[in-house]
């Protein structure tokens, strides 16, 4: 089968399409023939082997996992001993390890059929982005009031905003000029155009701020939170604002950092939300398998809006 292999870190020359071995399944997991899979930061992380610290998970000189893609969209091919979800000929999306290739294998438990009015390409933009934006929002503990999203256009935004609001939140979504219409077109009550206004120095004060951007002090952040508000840094922070909210976290104070899991539960609360219409992909462009590095790179330079797809056939 052809996929997207690497076998060193580095720029995207080091991504290859490659023929290898079709993946075998064991017993839990599911075989997919892979129709689209999403892209996301972490991939460029991955690409490049950063944080260095991160490579203790990675490998340490190289990928341990050498094909690239967590995002899936697919059929199922085969199922393994225990599988009971599942059988050949569903349609599902979720997670797995290897999603840029013509098979995937994935547990059972972080896959869940794919909602009939969706398409792969919308499905394949769910999985990593929206956990994240769940799990961080539930980090945050707000299910109504004031919240800012801070990268309000990016894949984790774009679903934030919307969880928010299914939430009954007051959504203030932070973005560039070029975007604020999508922002507002997603449900945001507010939108802030940050080439025009600083949030941080703007005088509103919010019960949470989701800041997928981090590009601003913590103290400044920190200074647009309500008297018992709580900041939340997505899992894709840097590492020295990692260690610095944890330490505040450690001592009482109201910033919160999480990590994302794959959860059965999360993916399927997602599932409904788009079956009930208070969710949906926003899709950027999408790629051919064989333009996968210039996908990741394209992703690494920070500007998409939403999400990019990779379609594999």
């Amino acid at each position: 089968m052809k996929a997207i292999v690497q076998d060193a870190y580095g720029p995207p020359e080091v991504l290859r399409l490659e023929e290898v071995e079709k993946p075998v399944v064991n017993d839990g997991a599911v075989l997919l023939r892979v129709h689209t899979a999403g892209v996301n930061p972490l991939d460029w992380h991955y690409m490049r082997g950063v944080p260095y610290l991160a490579r203790m998970a990675m490998g340490r000189n190289k990928p341990t996992v050498r094909v690239r893609g967590v995002d899936v969209a697919g059929r199922v091919d085969a199922v393994g001993k225990g599988v009971k979800r599942f059988r050949p000929g569903d349609d599902v999306f979720g997670l797995c390890d290897g999603a840029f290739a013509e098979y995937a294998t994935a547990l059972e438990d972080h896959l869940i059929g794919k909602p009939a009015g969706m398409t792969c390409e919308q499905a394949a933009a769910v999985p990593v982005a929206a956990l994240t934006a769940l799990q961080g929002l539930r980090a945050g503990s707000v299910r109504s009031g004031r919240l800012l999203i801070n990268g309000a256009s990016g894949g984790i935004g774009t679903f934030a905003v919307q969880i928010a609001k299914s939430y009954g939140a007051e959504v203030t979504g932070v973005c560039s000029s070029r975007n604020v219409d999508l922002v507002k077109s997603i449900g945001a009550d507010h939108v802030i155009d940050y080439t025009r206004e600083d949030f941080t120095k703007a005088g509103a004060r919010y019960d949470m701020i989701l800041d997928n951007v981090g590009n601003h002090s913590l103290s400044a952040v920190r200074g647009a939170l309500a008297a018992h508000g709580t900041l939340v840094y997505n899992s894709g922070a840097s590492m020295r604002r990692i260690a610095l909210a944890q330490l505040l976290w450690r001592v009482g104070q109201n910033v919160r950092m999480f990590s994302t899991q794959r959860n059965h539960d999360d993916l399927d609360a997602i599932s409904r939300l788009i079956e009930s219409g208070q969710l949906r992909s926003v899709m950027d462009r999408t790629y051919p398998l064989a333009q996968t590095a210039a996908a990741i790179a394209y992703v690494e330079a920070g500007h998409a809006r939403g999400k990019v797809v990779i379609t594999i056939d």
